[in-house]
Formats: C-alpha cells, sequence, structure tokens
C-alpha cells in the first residue's frame, strides 16, 4: 500500500525557518515524482514544488522562489522541504504527494498526483 506521511509542522515565528518530511512507503522514489502542496483556511489549494524521480526539482509557485527548496534521500525514502524566511502567509496545511513517472516535473500536471499524504500544519505567526 502507497502511503506517504508528512512532519515537521510546527508554530515558527516571522523569518524562522522549518524543515517538513515526507516519508514514503509501499513504493520507491526512484520511480516518483513527489510534490509538496500547501492549503490555507478559506483557499485553494496550492502546488509549490516538485521533484522527479531523477532528483530534478520545479517550481510551481513563484512566491516560494529563494526561500523553499526541496530535496529527497533515496535511501531514506523521504523528501524533504526546506522553508526559510517564513511569513504569517505561509500559514497553511502542507501535503506531500506522488506520481509513478519518470518525466521531468515541469511535465507533471499538479492534478496528475495521485497518493496524498494526511498534512502536517504549519502556522506563522509572533
Amino acid at each position: 500500500q502507497l502511503q506517504l506521511v508528512e512532519s515537521g509542522g510546527d508554530l515558527v515565528q516571522p523569518g524562522g525557518s522549518l524543515r517538513l518530511s515526507c516519508a514514503a512507503s509501499g513504493f520507491t522514489l526512484d520511480y516518483y515524482a513527489i510534490g509538496w502542496f500547501r492549503q490555507a483556511p478559506g483557499k485553494e489549494r496550492e502546488g509549490l514544488l516538485c521533484i522527479g524521480s531523477s532528483g530534478e526539482s520545479y517550481r510551481y509557485l513563484e512566491s516560494v522562489k529563494g526561500r523553499f527548496t526541496i530535496s529527497k534521500d533515496n535511501a531514506k525514502n523521504t523528501v524533504y522541504l526546506q522553508m526559510n524566511s517564513l511569513k504569517p502567509e505561509d500559514t497553511a496545511v502542507y501535503y506531500c504527494a506522488a506520481v509513478r513517472s519518470g518525466s521531468m516535473c515541469i511535465l507533471i500536471g499538479e492534478y496528475e498526483y495521485d497518493t496524498w499524504g494526511q498534512g502536517t500544519q504549519v502556522t506563522v505567526s509572533s
């Protein structure tokens, strides 16, 4: 059974940093692309970043440029989202999602992800 479990969400002050983890089980990251998404209260879900099976990354959301980075450790079957310079508007539930694909992330639409984690809450507030 394919499963994703996010962790690392927390309350952090503006300007702070967090690293979220997305642990995969039931499949190997060698054949899957993983995306990070978020959904704030009353807003639609938005895609943030993707990392492909080959390790290349792609940014879906311009506003995280220079602040958020995505990486993975295939040995641990885990994908990370490093978030720096956090702002109150980054407050949301953060999700990771997977799609079996050998394509580069730029070719993967957000709607194609078919396995989702339960989410982890990130709150940015003083």
